[in-house]
């Protein structure tokens, strides 16, 4: 009786022992891919929120996901080898942090893996990444940000900042079609209305920046408007940022991101909002939506930035009555 009792015991044993690290070796991790236009440092708060987001949702990295991240530190020509990467590691979603260029270089590398976008770029559908926002028919969702449509209001956010303003250079990337649209047609539309003098200028490259900041520096305009970019524009967004100052010359931005690092003024889609959406689109996923029945988000929240320490080293005296809209102010 006592050796029955005994084996009982030892079999009981082993299958309490046995039981966690089945069910441990059961559980799924599931690989995302993480494609960036930008680097690891430029991109680190969007990351995070996302990350975030997702461990809210209970994916925690390193237990029942991983994610592979793939940086193209502004430079165009690595999109499509690192999209060709991802698909090649199988993940099971990739996230885009980018604008249309780069999403397409995804939807080029794979037709069946999911394509989650976080924002940025023209409108999808005149892109030709998805049918209709309502129902997008293919393996690409996600958020878009209406960036282009966004820049009369900026514009018009500018002047009331600087109301003796008459002349703004434009500072924009011909390789990107959004930029491009932006530029040749929605801004003259807002800068007649508000009498002001636009002068585009083309950056290329990133060894281009110089030539345009001579130019600037010999012809000083009253501002810098900075048109949202692929990734050209808002890799070097500090670089930009700081020649500004440096000259004491307005600027502004698509992004708070810019604002942070001493531009002037921004006004767009609330990001970090948009970041915690594609959490969502994840969740979704994973639990087995296809991307095509998912709608694509636009951004109900819009953020206006300025930055008073800017201001007062350019010399220059916000309204009281822009402040009072004002989302964020860096003092």
């Amino acid at each position: 009786m006592n050796r029955k009792i005994s084996f009982l015991a030892v079999c009981t044993l082993v299958f309490a022992l046995r039981c966690p690290v089945e069910a441990q070796q059961s559980t799924k991790v599931t690989r995302i891919g993480y494609l960036s236009a930008l680097s690891p440092a430029s991109e680190t708060s969007r990351s995070e929120i996302i990350r975030r987001a997702l461990r809210e949702l209970s994916y925690i990295e390193g237990q029942n996901i991983s994610i592979e991240y793939r940086y193209a530190n502004g430079e165009r020509d690595r999109f499509r080898e690192l999209a060709a990467e991802l698909v090649r590691l199988k993940a099971d979603v990739i996230v885009v942090a980018g604008g249309t260029v780069i999403v397409q270089a995804a939807k080029n590398a794979t037709k069946t893996i999911p394509i989650i976008m976080t924002g940025g770029g023209s409108d999808p559908v005149e892109a030709g990444l998805v049918q209709s926002l309502a129902r997008p028919g293919g393996n690409v969702t996600g958020i878009t940000n209406l960036g282009r449509e966004l820049g009369g209001k900026r514009l018009e956010l500018f002047k009331e900042a600087i109301p003796t303003l008459t002349r703004v250079a434009v500072l924009y990337d011909p390789a990107t079609p959004n930029s491009v649209i932006e530029v040749k047609e929605s801004l003259p539309v807002a800068a007649r209305a508000l009498r002001l003098t636009l002068q585009p200028l083309e950056v290329r490259t990133a060894d281009g920046f110089e030539s345009v900041f001579a130019a600037l520096s010999k012809e000083r305009p009253g501002g810098l408007y900075v048109a949202g970019g692929e990734a050209l524009m808002r890799a070097n967004e500090k670089r930009i940022a700081g020649f500004a100052l440096k000259s004491r010359l307005a600027s502004v931005f698509t992004t708070r991101d810019a604002v942070d690092l001493a531009g002037l003024m921004s006004y767009g889609a609330d990001e970090a909002e948009s970041y915690r959406r594609v959490a969502t689109y994840v969740d979704r996923i994973l639990k087995g939506a296809k991307p095509a029945d998912l709608p694509v988000e636009q951004p109900t929240k819009f953020e206006l930035a300025i930055n008073l320490k800017t201001a007062k080293q350019i010399g220059l005296r916000i309204p009281s009555s822009l402040l009072a809209k004002t989302d964020r102010v860096i003092r």
